[in-house]
């Protein structure tokens, strides 16, 4: 074999990775935009999430339940309907899929929350290994102060 076979042999099996990887995640965000799922359902037991930034939940969660217990469901505790997504754009890069996204939802106090969020996603075997969040920490900040759990 041929080093420019072996090459085009790495990027078809690349391009098919990420191909897979994408349309695993789109669906996982048709899934929460329908009610009927999350991306969190894409989570390996021991996911490390990192939210970036100064937001009050800013730091590295160690496994999805970590994650799920500290963010997510206190989180959906405060909303009244659910956060919807809309996705602006999706990229791959290798095994990383990277979601740039618009978010909306009506808290308990009638307020909506809305922020713009940004996922890197890494997966193996179509399930996230890891994920870096990027999103606006005063929005969220404000939300979450403003808003108690219930």
């Amino acid at each position: 074999m041929l080093a420019g076979d072996v090459a085009m042999a790495e990027t078809n099996t690349t391009s098919t990775t990420e191909s897979r990887n994408k349309a695993i995640v789109e669906a996982s965000f048709k899934a929460w935009k329908d009610g009927a799922g999350s991306p969190f359902d894409l989570l390996t037991d021991d996911a490390t999430w990192t939210i970036v930034g100064n937001s009050v939940v800013a730091r590295t969660y160690k496994s999805r339940e970590e994650f799920l217990r500290e963010v997510i469901r206190p989180f959906n505790a405060r909303m009244r309907e659910p956060l919807k997504p809309e996705i602006r754009r999706i990229y791959t890069d290798g095994a990383t899929v990277i979601v740039f996204f618009d978010a909306k939802g009506i808290a308990r106090d009638g307020q909506p929350y809305v922020n713009t969020y940004a996922w890197f996603l890494d997966m193996r075997d179509g399930r996230v290994t890891s994920a870096s969040a990027f999103f606006d920490s005063l929005a969220f900040n404000a939300f979450w102060a403003r808003v108690p759990p219930q």
